[in-house]
């Protein structure tokens, strides 16, 4: 059986991108990817069409077996704040985990040292070109923010439907970290919740995180939230052994999977993340060993909690 090769990738020139005015500022991207051939231009386009551009993009390509180096290379050619690096093939897309220890690694790789944020970046992302423009002005007027993003939608029947998250949290697909804090809380722990423990780790450090509605600052999904490993309900089981791990209050962790329900798949994505959850506490699966860190968390999600039994009493 023959295959046919995939059209000759051709980015957006430098001139077709400068209808604005780019400020350079100090920040290192990385992006961790395996097999995105068919998104990353998406990203890509994305960023060189940026007001704001970051010093350098670190794209780690994490044993890929598509044409997603390749897609890569053409973009760097042309922009010279694009950079590929490579690690070894582990045979498999290991979610979470995976994408943390290939993070570290394309800090590694950084060849400006003197950056003052630093940002996660998912390979199947698209936004507007003032995306991080509107990021930086957030954090000029909180000395205290450590870490941004805008909210998160994707497609569905012409539609743009919604990821939600809290405000309090930050979207793990564009996750942007002012360096001091990022530091401070010991970078990012290498499981599936990574994107939650590293929040709650700043606040209980005193510092502020947030993501927001702009409209020029949407992130578009372009893959189902917890369905790039094998499939949405495997992710969903995943995610309830993930809050586990993380630490969460059982009260807490109910809550959300009924939460979840009214997303898709509708309800059982919900019932399978409660599963996963109370799955792990009866196998006594490892958690988090940070009794701080789960005191905290505690503490805060009750808290959430009380304050949506008042707020539907009045």
């Amino acid at each position: 059986m023959t295959t046919t090769p995939p059209p000759p990738v051709t980015p957006p020139s430098p001139q077709d991108v400068s209808s604005h005015p780019q400020t350079v500022v100090p920040l290192v991207i990385i992006a961790p990817v395996r097999d995105e051939a068919g998104l990353i231009r998406l990203t890509l386009d994305s960023m060189v069409r940026q007001t704001v551009r970051p010093v350098e993009w670190i794209i780690v390509d994490d044993g890929s077996k598509d044409e997603t180096p390749e897609i890569v290379r053409q973009y760097a050619r042309q922009y010279p704040f694009i950079r590929l690096v490579q690690r070894p093939d582990r045979g498999f897309r290991k979610v979470g985990g995976g994408v943390v220890a290939a993070f570290k690694y394309g800090i590694t790789q950084i060849a400006n040292q003197d950056y003052a944020y630093i940002a996660k970046l998912d390979g199947d992302m698209s936004f507007g070109p003032r995306y991080l423009e509107i990021m930086f002005e957030k954090f000029a007027n909180d000395s205290k923010l450590a870490a941004v993003s805008g909210k998160v939608f994707r497609e569905e029947d012409g539609k743009k439907i919604e990821e939600i998250i809290i405000d309090e949290h930050v979207a793990g697909q564009f996750k942007l970290y002012r360096r001091e804090a990022f530091e401070q809380i010991g970078g990012f722990v290498e499981e599936v919740l990574w994107d939650g423990i590293d929040v709650h780790t700043a606040r209980m450090k005193g510092w502020n995180t947030l993501s927001f509605y702009h409209p020029d600052a949407i992130l578009m999904h372009h893959r189902l939230m917890g369905s790039s490993d094998k499939n949405v309900y495997r992710g969903r089981l995943r995610w309830g052994r993930g809050i586990w791990f993380m630490g969460y209050h059982p009260l807490y962790a109910i809550a959300s999977g009924i939460f979840r329900m009214r997303e898709k798949p509708f309800v059982i994505g919900g019932l399978l993340i409660i599963a996963g959850y109370l799955g792990a506490a009866l196998r006594g699966a490892p958690r988090y060993d940070n009794p701080e860190f789960r005191q905290h968390l505690h503490q805060w999600q009750l808290a959430q909690i009380k304050n949506l039994i008042f707020k539907n009493k009045t």
